[in-house]
């Protein structure tokens, strides 16, 4: 059975933890305890280190199960970060990225942070029919793939894997730096403009090699986000597949009737 409290004085009065509170009133201790653990976390600040689990449990009178449960749900929602070999810190705001027909550098430029990219992968291959039928291309039709590292402040926050129109971007492998914006090389090379985009996002868990290159938790729900673009012409000529960890983005957007 788990532990529950039927009273907490951080659970009641409609606050921003009323949601949590289910109908009849009872509530699981562990969650008690995480509603408290919140507090803690304001009070301690950024980058603070978090008592340990003893210490936590001789603070909450609970199990230091209890405690684990209420801290490991608060490193899934990126409040806090294990470090291997130092202990649970608190962690930043996540970051804000707007869902826009924009890149990913000139978003996190306007929120004042540096963003950044490693390659893993430059190269031209077949479409194929799945990336065939969304480029309207055949499926024997060359597309460059680009795949990199997303950096946000020299951290790594998601994995971006694009596939463009090869024979649109003719000598496109040979003018674009990796390190630097894609859509503004396309912009300024070849004088794309963007029209539109069809965009499908949903909460995954990364592959093992995914989580390997972003450095997370396999087990870390992550934003998978889904973009085909167009120009002017209504021709489609990217496909884009980016992966974000769950715990560091949200992303915002304004809608208008």
């Amino acid at each position: 059975m788990p532990e529950s409290s039927n009273t907490h004085p951080a659970a009641s009065g409609g606050g921003p933890v009323r949601d949590g509170i289910p109908e009849h009133g009872r509530i699981p201790r562990y969650y008690a305890v995480k509603v408290e653990l919140l507090g803690l976390i304001a009070e301690l600040g950024e980058g603070a280190a978090l008592p340990t689990e003893r210490e936590l449990g001789e603070r909450f009178d609970v199990s230091r199960a209890t405690i684990r449960q209420a801290v490991g749900e608060l490193v899934l929602e990126g409040r806090l970060s294990r470090r291997q070999g130092s202990g649970t810190f608190v962690a930043g705001p996540k970051l804000v990225q707007p869902l826009a027909l924009g890149s990913y550098t000139e978003g996190l430029r306007r929120a004042g942070i540096q963003p950044g990219r490693t390659l893993i992968t430059l190269e031209t291959v077949p479409a194929g029919a799945a990336l065939g039928a969304d480029l309207r291309i055949a499926r024997d039709d060359r597309v460059v793939h680009i795949e990199r590292v997303l950096l946000a402040d020299d951290e790594r926050v998601g994995l971006e894997s694009t596939y463009l129109v090869a024979d649109r971007f003719p000598g496109l492998l040979e003018v674009f730096d990796p390190a630097d914006s894609l859509y503004a090389c396309l912009r300024d090379r070849f004088g794309v403009r963007f029209e539109g985009a069809d965009e499908r996002v949903e909460t995954v868990l990364a592959t093992p090699r995914e989580a390997l290159l972003i450095g997370t938790n396999p087990a870390l729900p992550m934003l998978l986000m889904h973009r085909v673009s167009w120009g002017p012409d209504e021709r489609p000529f990217e496909r884009v597949r980016s992966l974000f960890r769950g715990d560091r983005l949200s992303f915002s957007t304004r809608l208008t009737p």
